[in-house]
């Protein structure tokens, strides 16, 4: 069944309901537009028309991630040794390269299975919401929900999730840019259009996948998933290629490179061996292994695992990644320009004060109500003029929660809005926007039109020429204009959110709603600080972060909550000064902790200059208007709770719960992911080098091999994977965010890395041609001499992971051995490298013997002694700096 079989009785398709009037859509459809539809019909028709949803992202086939792997060098490379063991007629050594093969790609696509899994379910906890009418209540419910007749609220921000026939607009405007390919805002009214108007000509609705950018409305869904014009044309859209970040990208670009030199080393050091006279199957098969042991193959599958795994991390913390991308550029965050409502505080607004020309009031009641005709008259107008609405039982208050609480005021005072309309009822609207900084709706009452307007004290001020008293309306002069400045003033210095109510009444409902109001008086609306804020700011100066407020508030009342949370508040840049402060020196920015009336505009020129700067820019927002500033910034942060999906769409990074402390967590966690991933490449590195080494010289200098190739395959598989995934896991050293950020440009493995891994691989390599000659010395057989060696170089490289601890900190105390998934991969390895000389079957396929105590003496001597000289030689250098 399609959903245009609702509206085929009528005559009407899905396709036509531009051209004919709201009510007969309404009618088709059967909804009322003021009650919504029923929850039970709501479900039925979610029964028969499927789930509102457009397939745009494939899932990643099993198939697909397989192939994947199959095309990794390591799996050519061993195919090779395998095809070489074959032709030599080795057929042990033929199955047992086979094996290898088999659990090396089984372990990359359990990995990468898990990582594509988990970016997959986070990416659905960003799904958009809608604001649905259902039996009679305003309800946020997820998209996927909606159902042909629906009756849908829509304000600016909002992205459309189906197709809509305008029932009511107030400015309404829509960016179809996606749809249409026309950039142009688009006008919208509920008038009819032509019925052969084209997509872009029908004015009368609003498409699923466009944004409302301007004004208000009331639509219902006429066409829902597949049936939308989106849902037409989305087959016709090719899956594009999985996302990968910069740190998933430099480390490809660095395993390419490896590949490149490590193809030639090989190369050569089979060349010298065979030069020599040595057995030709043994140095090719061995230079192959040597090859697939020395490219880290590993690299960019745990760093996608690291990463997703972050990504949950940050997800329960409330913060949510859209992108891998933001991962990396989180750590080296360098200052935050943060908004102030809702994100430093609690966004629950309260009415705390009332101001009118009879006097000022903490918290009207019913009592003081009573006896005063304007405070009545004031909450009268913000009751009416207002889109939130209250809910009833167990469901949640609808809109913004400066509006919420006027309605909740007004309530308590005993004027309700719905009772209210009944005697007042709205015939039209005009929506708040950023240019007139008000909003004003118009009611009918009697035979006459009455004005309900609310908005910036300053702006509804200017737009009054009398101001309602005790004994009427009477003229606003000069020095009554100058006596509320000063209490639009007196209100903003306590910290409060102030809005300025004005009225008038006039015989059309045409007329223009912001000249030759009257003003009826002030309301201080507070909002506190989060109790957690003040902390977090000063987290933030320790971690070398800078944070900034950018808000549309008022000075005053900017510098009352700056000064409550610990910013910088002496130092106010307005948003009319801006473009002079960027033109002259942009530098001079950086002065200001707090820049407070800053439009959309002045918002996205901050950024720029602290970008131009040299800063690394997080940038919270949650209008439509504040999107560009968060494409701009380097991590732009909307807000989960009261953020449009325009903003959430722009941003790299969603607070679920609006709270800036997220911010912070996920900086940490930021930082924590980049630190793993430079542990575990530096690990791999280091153990292929000393691998690469070991056999290399002992080719070049014509002494027995000290390790076998099937043996370092096996240790390809042992130490090189799940020590690798443990570091991959760990929670970062405790004092990570006491730091400055990192530079952005900063490479995973910069100079100071390198040439620690080259030491440390010296040392490994030491510690195996220690016990080659101590066992050559002792006159054993060669399997003894091979067993000693092999598990020398093993478990050598099982102690190094305690080496990967960060310079800053402990010895025995430290984010290493505080991983309980390093001491779980420890146990596992030491169990696989233990067990394999006492089983026969794998004694034979590995050519190992079973230890003597003497020989396990010489195996936990020399692999212990390349951990204890890099930690001693780590103790020489941290005492020779703090001498300095």
């Amino acid at each position: 069944m399609q959903a245009s079989d609702l509206m085929h009785t009528a005559g009407l398709t899905t396709a036509t309901a531009h051209s004919l009037p709201a009510s007969e859509v309404l009618r088709a459809l059967q909804v009322d537009p003021g009650g919504g539809l029923a929850e039970s019909e709501a479900t039925d028709r979610r029964v028969r028309f499927g789930s509102n949803a457009i397939a745009t992202r494939k899932r990643i086939g099993a198939l697909t991630i397989l192939l994947h792997q199959l095309r990794s060098p390591v799996v050519f490379l061993l195919a090779t040794a395998a095809a070489i063991a074959f032709w030599f007629s080795e057929l042990e050594e033929s199955l047992a390269i086979v094996s290898v093969l088999g659990l090396n790609t089984l372990i990359g696509f359990v990995t990468e299975t898990r990582a594509a899994r988990s970016i997959e379910a986070l990416r659905a906890l960003g799904r958009t919401s809608a604001r649905v009418r259902r039996d009679g209540h305003t309800r946020v419910l997820p998209a996927e929900d909606l159902v042909p007749g629906d009756i849908l609220l829509v304000e600016a921000g909002d992205a459309i999730s189906a197709d809509l026939r305008i029932v009511e607009a107030s400015r309404l405007a829509a960016d179809e840019s996606t749809l249409t390919g026309e950039s142009v805002p688009v006008d919208k009214s509920a008038e009819p259009t032509c019925r052969d108007a084209r997509t872009s000509e029908r004015t009368s609705m609003l498409f699923n996948g466009t944004v409302v950018i301007r004004g208000s409305g009331l639509g219902v869904a006429v066409a829902t998933g597949a049936q939308s014009e989106l849902g037409r044309i989305s087959h016709l859209v090719e899956e594009a290629e999985p996302e990968s970040s910069p740190i998933e990208r430099k480390l490809a670009r660095l395993s390419g490179q490896l590949v490149w030199a490590v193809g030639l080393l090989t190369v050569l050091i089979a060349a010298v061996g065979i030069a020599r006279g040595e057995n030709a199957f043994l140095i090719m098969e061995s230079s192959i292994a040597l090859a697939v042991a020395a490219i880290p193959e590993g690299l960019p599958i745990v760093a996608t695992l690291a990463l997703a795994r972050g990504m949950w991390r940050m997800a329960r913390q409330n913060a949510l990644l859209e992108r891998l991308s933001a991962v990396e550029t989180l750590g080296a965050t360098t200052v935050i320009l943060t908004d102030k409502t809702g994100t430093l505080t609690e966004n629950r607004m309260a009415v705390r004060r009332l101001w009118v020309e009879s006097g000022e009031v903490e918290k009207a009641g019913p009592r003081e109500m009573a006896g005063d005709a304007q405070l009545q008259r004031l909450l009268h107008t913000m009751v009416l003029c207002n889109e939130a609405s209250l809910g009833h039982g167990d469901a949640a208050h609808s809109g913004d929660p400066m509006e919420v609480a006027l309605l909740q005021a007004g309530r308590g005072a005993g004027l309700k809005r719905r009772e209210l309309l009944r005697g007042f009822p709205i015939v039209a609207k005009h929506a708040f926007d950023t240019e007139s900084k008000m909003m004003a709706t118009v009611h009918q009452h009697g035979r006459a039109y009455f004005y309900a307007v609310k908005g910036a004290p300053e702006h509804v001020l200017a737009a009054c020429t009398g101001i309602l008293t005790g004994s009427g309306e009477i003229p606003l002069d000069h020095a009554a204009r100058h006596l509320w400045s000063g209490r639009i003033a007196e209100f903003g210095q306590h910290g409060l959110r102030v809005l300025a109510g004005a009225i008038k009444t006039a015989t059309s409902a045409d007329a223009q709603p912001y000249r030759e109001l009257i003003f009826v008086g002030l309301i201080g609306l507070e909002d506190p600080a989060r109790a957690d804020v003040p902390r977090a700011i000063r987290d933030c100066h320790n971690a070398g972060i800078r944070v900034v407020m950018v808000t549309g508030d008022h000075a005053v009342t900017a510098r009352s909550i700056g000064h409550a949370i610990g910013l910088e508040a002496d130092n106010i840049a307005e948003g009319g000064d801006i473009d002079r402060l960027i033109e002259g020196r942009p530098q001079e920015l950086k002065r200001f902790g707090i820049f407070a009336r800053v439009s959309p505009a002045e918002k996205l020129a901050i950024v720029r200059a602290y970008q131009a700067s040299g800063d690394i820019v997080a940038m919270t927002g949650d209008g439509v208007n504040d999107a560009p500033a968060l494409k701009q910034a380097d991590i732009g942060v909307a807000m989960g709770l009261r953020g449009t999906d325009v903003a959430r769409q722009a941003a790299a990074m969603i607070l679920l719960d609006d709270a800036f402390p997220t911010i912070l967590k996920a900086v940490r966690e930021g930082r924590t992911i980049f630190g793993n991933i430079r542990r575990f490449a530096a690990y791999l590195l280091s153990c292929n080098l000393a691998e690469v080494l070991v056999v290399g010289i002992a080719i070049t200098a014509a002494l027995p091999l000290p390790i076998l190739p099937l043996q370092i395959l096996y240790l390809n598989l042992v130490t090189d994977v799940f020590p690798a995934f443990a570091l991959a896991m760990g929670e970062g050293e405790r004092d990570i965010l006491n730091r400055p950020p990192r530079h952005p440009r900063e490479p995973i493995l910069g100079r100071r890395q390198w040439t620690t891994i080259v030491l440390q691989s010296l040392a490994l390599a030491g510690g195996a041609f220690t016990a080659l000659g101590l066992a050559l010395s002792a006159g054993w057989t060669a399997d003894a001499v091979v067993t000693t060696t092999f598990l020398t170089i093993a478990f050598a490289q099982l102690w190094h992971v305690f080496d990967m601890r960060s310079r800053h900190s402990r010895v025995v105390a430290n984010e290493i051995t505080r991983n309980p998934w390093i001491w779980a991969a420890v146990g596992l390895c030491s169990a696989l490298l233990a067990v394999p000389p006492y089983w026969p079957l794998a004694a034979e396929v590995l050519h190992v013997a079973p230890p003597t105590v003497t020989m396990w003496a010489i195996i936990v001597g020399c692999s212990l002694a390349p951990t204890l000289l890099t930690q001693v030689g780590r103790a020489i250098i941290v005492l020779a700096n703090r001498g300095r």
